[in-house]
């Protein structure tokens, strides 16, 4: 009840320009309010306050220096002695926390609030303006000021406990909460995070609050960002999450999330566009290590013929038409429209700050680049279990992923195939500037009814040698390696090799051997781009040689509901990517820039190597096999995207996007249409990486 009225006095301070009635017998007292009535003793401490504050308050330099406008939030309590005592501070400058403390150690002892006769604690919040100090809304806690005596009293207060403060972005970015992962939501802080000396490890993604928080600010980020709205629907639309709860030992949030697009692909039949998702995403806290998200989506859309096209080229067994890349199995709604509902969450356990445990229904990405050669989020969500141990200059990343095969010949009695994934990734920072990662991942199905496989739980042994133990035929491990390099704070490459069905004398032995399966990624990112700070620019070269990521088992490619685990486009492709990425205050800005060149099937029943669905037994040799063999195809796609961030606090933005894709066969077919311009403009709360560039 008593955090109760702190959220009832915010409104009736707000509605009755501070006119408060209180419910319990006496506010404390300063001497200068000891000859009032007591129905005004309300409005003269407050006044007090403010006089005592202003007094003794001395703005950081700091403030001034960096022209911060914004506020800051206090709650303090006067004790059952009259004593007054700071609670939190909520700034967006250590500063400024240090200096309230400071400014209430000089607070008078005064007069303690009664309840019934007797002297208890009372609870205050109050919001300042800066760098003006100006007083935005005071808010008062009064009944439940008194303490309870004893454990059935303190039982029957216990639902009452529930606070809403709006304070509950304090935990958060303490937290080992994920930070949802979208390449433009990450390039905010990418470059705080790769600074020459960091010992950061920014491979795996999507990383946790309390680590990024290390390097970048959230909080400062939030403040720099904040509306001065004090009205309760212009705080949650555009500061706050809808609801906030915090307690000692807890914090929750939700929020109503939505994808609404409308748009336009200039070529098509098709009068317009669009994508209706509605969601609701809750996230909390329980205590100092488990933490704990989850979405429901319920999505309605159709997209550009491209998209359409190609998530009916990977429908599922079943009758069900398609499956919207990235996000999962879906139903026909309407006669040319799909419905894809969708649940992802997960919870985190941070034991300690050198280990973090997850299980949950998501995605996960390891790599540096706009692509990830090793483990993508371009697939649809799946089950995970995910282990980050950091210690020293070393992080080790352990996952286990339960997959889908979806196809008809995997299909057995209406189930769809099971198989399994297992990956290690250790990040070692070799020195301030150098950092070099190793990967291993093993794949396996249910053969002999073996299940989940306890061969792979081990964290630390070479899958190779278990794939050898249990059956060469029975796993399909891959290994890779990657590097990063920063030249300075400003400029860093990274890199990717992946190695599938290892054989020095087949990748060395100038035959061209089918079984020289390797991929690999360069890369280069520059941060504040010509000197304009928040412009980073990026360039990717990406190639994979035919049959990578494919097997002769049925089961045992590198790919979860017909999509790859990898990069999208599967194997024997090659690619240049160019991204650009600006952030101004609330505004953003993205342009991308991709020319790839793919080697697809003909049609003709032999595998070409670029489907890594196909069993690569049907290919045309053993050697002579060279990239983008098959029917080879020369892929533009240029996306422009601008748009204002909405809420920072839920990641809401209103954006524009225009995409011009050119595809184009050497074997074309005569009705065939290869270039595309799809105009889209909408709302969209940035969770997830939403890909349309294959």
């Amino acid at each position: 009840m008593k955090y109760f009225i702190i959220v009832l006095c915010c409104f009736i301070s707000f509605f009755s320009q501070g006119q408060i009635t209180s419910v319990y017998e006496k506010y404390p007292v300063f001497e200068a309010c000891t000859s009032v009535e007591i129905g005004e003793l309300p409005k003269c401490f407050k006044e007090e306050v403010q006089k005592e504050f202003l007094e003794h308050f001395k703005l950081p330099e700091i403030v001034t220096t960096d022209k911060y406008e914004g506020s800051m939030n206090i709650l303090f309590e006067v004790t059952e002695e009259g004593a007054f005592k700071i609670i939190y501070t909520k700034a967006a400058y250590a500063e400024l926390k240090d200096q309230v403390e400071k400014t209430f150690e000089q607070f008078p002892v005064i007069a303690p609030a009664t309840y019934d006769g007797k002297a208890v604690y009372t609870q205050y919040a109050m919001q300042i303006k800066l760098p003006s100090l100006t007083w935005v809304t005071t808010e008062i806690d009064a009944k439940n000021a008194k303490k309870p005596k004893n454990k059935l009293e303190a039982a029957a207060m216990e639902y009452d406990s529930l606070v809403n403060l709006g304070n509950a972005v304090i935990n958060k970015y303490k937290s080992g909460l994920n930070i949802p992962f979208s390449h433009q939501n990450y390039a905010k802080f990418d470059y705080n995070i790769n600074v020459v000396g960091t010992n950061s490890h920014t491979a795996v993604k999507p990383y946790n609050y309390s680590d990024v928080s290390k390097y970048y600010d959230f909080e400062v980020h939030q403040a720099n960002l904040k509306k001065d709205k004090s009205s309760w629907f212009g705080r949650k639309f555009w500061n706050e999450h809808l609801v906030e709860f915090q307690g000692n030992s807890y914090w929750f949030t939700a929020d109503i999330v939505a994808d609404l697009q409308l748009g336009k692909d200039v070529q098509s039949e098709l009068s317009y566009t669009y994508n209706n998702t509605r969601a609701i995403n809750v996230q909390g806290g329980i205590g100092k290590k488990i933490n704990f998200s989850a979405s429901v989506f319920e999505s309605q859309g159709r997209f550009a013929d491209y998209v359409n096209a190609y998530a009916e080229s990977i429908k599922p067994d079943g009758g069900n038409p398609a499956i919207v890349p990235g996000r999962g199995i879906a139903k026909e709604h309407g006669d040319d429209a799909y419905d894809y509902p969708i649940a992802e969450g997960y919870i985190s356990y941070r034991a300690s700050k050198n280990f973090n445990a997850q299980f949950g229904h998501g995605k996960n990405f390891i790599g540096d680049g706009y692509r990830s050669l090793f483990i993508s989020d371009v697939a649809s969500p799946h089950p995970y279990l995910k282990l980050n141990t950091s210690f020293w200059k070393i992080k080790y990343t352990n996952t286990w992923m339960w997959l889908k095969d979806v196809r008809p010949e995997a299909t057995v009695d209406g189930a769809y195939g099971s198989k399994y994934m297992a990956t290690h990734f250790l990040s070692w920072n070799v020195t301030k500037k150098f950092n070099v990662g190793f990967f291993e991942s093993v794949l396996w199905s249910n053969d002999n009814n073996r299940g989940f496989d306890v061969n792979y739980l081990n964290p630390v042994i070479f899958y190779r040698a278990i794939e050898f133990s249990t059956g060469s035929r029975a796993g399909n491990a891959l290994i890779g390696l990657s590097g990063k390099y920063k030249f300075s704070d400003k400029i860093n490459a990274y890199g990717q090799l992946i190695i599938d069905e290892f054989s020095s004398k087949d990748i060395f032995g100038g035959e061209q051997s089918w079984k020289n399966k390797l991929g690999y990624q360069l890369g280069v990112k520059y941060y504040n781009a010509f000197n304009v700070k928040n412009l980073m620019l990026q360039a990717e070269y990406n190639q994979v040689r035919p049959y990578t990521y494919s097997h002769d088992e049925l089961l045992l490619n590198y790919g979860h509901n017909n999509q790859s685990m990898a990069h999208l486009w599967g194997a024997n492709f090659r690619e240049f990517i160019g991204i650009a990425h600006y952030n101004y205050k609330r505004w953003y800005g993205m342009a991308k820039l991709i020319y790839g060149q793919r080697g697809l099937d003909t049609g003709d029943g032999v595998s070409y190597g670029g489907d890594i669905f196909i069993n690569n037994d049907l290919r045309p040799s053993d050697n002579g096999i060279s990239l983008l063999q098959g029917n080879t195809t020369n892929v533009i796609i240029a996306d422009l995207q601008a748009g204002y961030l909405v809420n920072p606090a839920t990641n809401l933005k209103a954006f524009i996007n225009v995409t011009q894709r050119s595809f184009s066969p050497e074997n074309v077919p005569a009705d065939f249409e290869k270039n595309t311009t799809w105009f889209n403009l909408g709302f969209r709360t940035d969770l997830f990486n939403n890909y349309s560039d294959y």
